[in-house]
């Protein structure tokens, strides 16, 4: 399957510069537009270009402060933009770049200019996107790590709160799993930790959800626009799926095979809330299912927080 075209987001008050670029870059990238600063930012969101390219002079606002507020959210200040303008100053320049811009391109236009800028940052922009991907991986399993979980979590309480969707959390982990590796040896543990890591990913059908080593034996599951009876759905598949592996577990008080235990926690987010709040609310559920017995699910829907 071939890799996705990048995308382009145009930002120009005046249409015919964005045909301009959009001529010149149409057949190698999907182009996006907006006309003015608001626009563009709707668009940022909903669309997380590979990269923008921003006038500075615009009415209402201006190129400038769309640049700072696009460097001032974490779930977008990665997008890299260059700032296109008829502005050739050396302070108009230096500007750009305090705010966050990777490049300036004066106008008129020249086509092999923005192509081979754009084509140099594009390639840029892939490889720092690869560094991070790989230091969002456990080293064990080979899925998320606690570190791409907690960004992936801060990100999609954002976007819940901004359109009043729920967010829910699954927390599990491997029942007596000490006396699983005190009785077979590390190695083995390290193994079933490896089998679990794949069941648990080929479950989490959508792209949105997200499934993480959390440390130790425990893993998580982020599942953003589900609401509680979804989400109990998902994490009684997991549990499920464990006990028809069927992996022996000799040491278990519950049943002689590798059993888990889940909490699930459901809400939707507010913007003062703290998605550290779902976390521990899932976290407690847990607590319960495995003080009630284990190889269970435990759920709670809070209101809102």
């Amino acid at each position: 399957m071939a890799d996705p075209r990048p995308k382009i987001l145009v930002v120009d008050d005046i249409p015919s510069n964005v045909h301009v670029l959009s001529r010149i870059l149409k057949d190698d990238y999907d182009i996006y537009f907006a006309t003015d600063g608001e626009k563009a930012l709707d668009l940022v969101q909903a669309r997380m270009p590979d990269l923008v390219l921003l006038d500075i002079m615009m009415p209402g606002m201006d190129g400038f402060e769309v640049c700072r507020r696009i460097k001032a959210d974490p779930a977008i200040h990665d997008i890299p933009v260059i700032f296109i303008s008829a502005k050739s100053e050396v302070e108009d320049e230096t500007r750009g770049l305090e705010v966050g811009a990777i490049d300036f391109i004066t106008k008129p236009i020249s086509p092999p200019i923005v192509k081979a800028r754009v084509r140099n940052h594009l390639l840029l922009k892939r490889q720092t996107d690869l560094l991070r991907s790989l230091s969002f991986l456990d080293g064990l399993t080979g899925i998320a790590n606690r570190r791409r979980f907690d960004d992936a979590m801060a990100r999609e309480w954002r976007r819940c709160a901004r359109s009043n969707l729920p967010l829910s959390l699954i927390i599990l982990d491997v029942d007596h799993f000490k006396a699983y590796n005190d009785h077979y040896g590390h190695q083995a543990g390290d193994e079933c930790l490896r089998m679990l890591a794949e069941l648990l990913s080929g479950r989490a059908k959508r792209p949105s959800d997200l499934v993480a080593r959390y440390g130790g034996e425990e893993f998580v599951c982020l599942l953003p626009e589900t609401d509680g009876p979804g989400a109990v759905r998902v994490a009684e598949g997991f549990r499920t799926g464990v006990a028809e592996c069927r992996i022996p577990h000799a040491q278990s008080p519950v049943i002689p095979y590798v059993t888990i235990s889940l909490g699930v926690a459901t809400v939707i987010p507010s913007a003062d809330g703290s998605p550290e709040q779902l976390a521990e609310m899932a976290d407690q559920m847990l607590y319960r299912a495995k003080r009630t017995g284990r190889n269970r699910v435990q759920d709670a829907m809070v209101p809102a927080l």
